[in-house]
């Protein structure tokens, strides 16, 4: 097949958009397809292009990657390196490029990538892509409305709030919360802006480093417990895999340097704990409509009650990703999960 692999853009998670979209192109090319990695953002060329027969010479016209930094991008630097400087949030010949191709692989993460609206803007172009739709990416991606859904699906999931930043209070307490809580952007990713407040002057300090990436919040009781994820192929729970960071909570540095987390799948849990928290993973698959593959995090404290954080719905695909490691746990390597985030994908069309 043709593919487009595509990463990069707009989001704080653009960096880790790029291993991904490494790690899937180096697969997908051994699987024996064509596959051009396109940085969605700065597209390819700024110059007018015969794309006749540029799958040829996909490697050629591929995004070239390096490491990932232990801090989010500087997005402003991004755009305005960006040479043609259009309003459009698609880069030059990427629309192209995607028609051309059979399916778009995609290895976008956060904003603009996991929030609907590429998935909506492709299906009226009319091209084909891996994972959810639109409505059921934006309803996973705002964490304030999918735990509206976890709740009426009796999934259980820590209380909390949405806080606006036009109606920002300083004081917890003047919220109505308990300290100690996390308080986290509502449609962030990678933990990037989160911060765990155990007294007023943390919490100020917390709302100031999350409304630094978006208008909008989601401030949660602090669940003090070990950290769980579970991938969902197909509405089907993989093995459920522990996160243990070696130093602080699961963070934009300990998620993506090497070393830093200790992760163990399958998780040393009793079986009826792991089979409760996959049967959770399905349902929130289910509520949201993530209908072709999607990863849930979860949180278990010290009296074994599971409190589900959020959905992923295009989950990591980087050498320490978490969905690659549940899938070889069943016997799957990296090359035949890309195959068949493929194969499911495509039977929506």
């Amino acid at each position: 097949m043709k593919i487009v692999v595509l990463a990069g853009g707009l989001s704080t998670e653009r960096d880790v958009s790029f291993k991904s979209g490494d790690m899937v192109t180096k697969a997908l090319r051994e699987n024996g397809h064509q596959v051009i990695m396109l940085d969605v953002f700065m597209g390819y060329s700024d110059k007018p292009e015969d794309l006749n027969g540029i799958f040829d010479r996909a490697e050629e016209v591929s995004v070239q990657v390096t490491g990932i930094s232990e801090v989010a991008p500087d997005l402003a630097k991004v755009k305005a390196s960006r040479k043609d400087q259009s309003d459009c949030f698609f880069g030059p010949n990427v629309i192209e490029l995607c028609q051309m191709a059979d399916v778009v692989f995609m290895a976008l993460h956060g904003e603009n990538g996991e929030n609907g609206k590429i998935q909506a803007a492709f299906d009226l172009f009319g091209i084909r892509y891996t994972g959810s739709g639109y409505l059921s990416s934006a309803i996973a991606m705002d964490k304030g409305i999918a735990k509206q859904f976890f709740i009426a699906d009796g999934i259980p999931t820590p209380q909390g709030i949405a806080l606006k930043k036009e109606n920002r209070k300083d004081s917890a307490a003047e919220l109505g919360l308990r300290l100690p809580v996390v308080v986290k952007p509502a449609c962030g990713g990678s933990s990037i802006g989160v911060s765990i407040a155990n007294d007023e002057d943390e919490f100020k300090k917390a709302l100031d480093e999350a409304f630094r990436f978006e208008d909008s919040l989601v401030i949660e009781e602090f669940v003090k417990g070990r950290e769980f994820s579970v991938g969902v192929i197909d509405y089907k729970a993989l093995p459920v895999i522990e996160i243990a960071p070696l130093q602080g909570f699961y963070d934009y540095k300990n998620k993506y340097k090497a070393g830093s987390a200790v992760e163990t799948c399958p998780a040393d849990l009793p079986e009826n704990i792991s089979k409760l928290m996959q049967e959770y993973a399905e349902r929130v698959a289910r509520v949201l409509g993530l209908n072709t593959y999607s990863r849930m995090d979860f949180l278990l404290n010290e009296k074994n009650e599971i409190f589900c954080l959020e959905a992923n719905t295009l989950p990591g695909m980087t050498p320490t990703s978490l969905l690659p490691q549940e899938a070889a746990a069943v016997g799957m390597n990296f090359n035949q999960l890309c195959e068949k985030l493929i194969e499911i994908s495509l039977r929506k069309y």
